[in-house]
């Protein structure tokens, strides 16, 4: 799946209800989800990385749509390589 079209689907499906919570308790439910990921990361257990990554990365991108950031504008930040020495790999 693109990065846009997963923004959209995000936005379509839980869209309404995050922004009714707004930018900060999304936020906090995003930060929830990093601490999940790390428990699962620690634990080694893939099937449940997978699934943290994926809410981590649905939590991100509600905050981004929020707050009007275009995920894939932030993505192409590094489409050069590292945006300050802009080469592959990093030579900063």
């Amino acid at each position: 799946m693109e990065l846009a079209a997963f923004q959209r689907l995000i936005r379509d499906t839980y869209g309404e209800r995050d922004r009714a919570r707004g930018v900060e308790g999304t936020w906090m439910w995003f930060t929830e989800e990093v601490g999940e990921l790390s428990r699962a990361i620690r634990r080694g257990d893939r099937d449940n990385q997978v699934e943290e990554f994926s809410d981590v990365l649905a939590w991100l991108v509600s905050v981004a749509d929020q707050l009007g950031i275009d995920m894939v504008d932030a993505a192409n930040r590094y489409a050069d390589g590292c945006p300050k020495c802009h080469t592959r790999p990093c030579s900063c």
